[in-house]
Parts: structure tokens; sequence; C-alpha cells
């Protein structure tokens, strides 16, 4: 997203049919640690071994669907799997964790509130009021079309 895209993004008044996502460019304009974030995400041991290996490495990663194999930071593939967890998404999540959470899952695909609340189970109009309001959480903002 450019940043004319940012400055757009900011005067739309979003509505329960508008697409959100994770944007990843507002980490670095916030100068926030994504990583650090993304490891929160994780499960206990999947953590411990990020800890320990602070150097990032690929890994091949076979598609099931396509059987295409990729090259892929290590990271991203332990996401991939936290999020098989039935317990990646749970009542207690809160509700940006659960959302940042769905986007993790779904390869950022844009999702509108009424989409994000049937994954997590919480009210569209709470999920719109959130990521509407003039604070930004963990990046999530409006998709802005060009």
């Amino acid at each position: 997203m450019t940043s004319s895209a940012s400055a757009a993004s900011r005067r739309i008044k979003p509505t329960p049919d508008t697409r959100f996502h994770i944007d990843y460019e507002w980490w670095d304009r916030e100068q926030q640690e994504l990583r650090v974030y993304l490891l929160s995400h994780l499960s206990a041991e999947q953590r411990e071994y990020f800890v320990e290996n602070r150097v990032t490495e690929e890994v091949d990663w076979i598609d099931p669907q396509t059987a295409e194999v990729q090259r892929v930071d290590a990271l991203q593939r332990a996401i991939h799997e936290a999020s098989q967890d039935p317990d990646f998404i749970t009542p207690q999540t809160s509700l940006v964790d659960a959302v940042f959470r769905v986007f993790l899952a779904n390869n950022n695909t844009p999702l509108t509130p009424v989409e994000l609340a049937e994954r997590i189970g919480r009210p569209p109009m709470t999920i719109l009021r959130t990521l509407a309001g003039k604070t930004v959480y963990k990046g999530l903002r409006p998709l802005v079309e060009e």
C-alpha cells in the first residue's frame, strides 16, 4: 500500500461491507516489531524454538492442493501450522488478536466485518467500531482499492 493509499484509508468511512486487511507497511511506519508480535501467536513450543533460533531460515513447504514446493520463512510456516490448531482463535482471544489471526490464517485475504464475525463469533458492528476507530490496532486497516 502506498502512502497515498494510507492517506485515502484514513479518509474513508468504513461500513460493514468495507474489507479490512493487515497493512504490513503500517508496522514499518510505526516502527513496531512485527516479528515479536507474530511470535506471540505461536504455541509455547513453537515460540521457544524461535527464541532459541533467532536466525530466520527458509524451509521447503509443499502446497497440499497443488503439490508445488515453495521456499518459505520458517516463522511463516510455523504460523500456518499454529493456525490449524482449533484453539488458535477462542472466545477468550482478544478481538484484535482474533481478527489478526484470521488474516494470518487466510494469507491476509481482505474480509469485511461481517465475514470476520462469522469466523470469530463476535458481532460485526463491534468489529467495525474497533477497526474503524481513530486508533489503528496492529496494522488492521481498511483496504483501499486503487
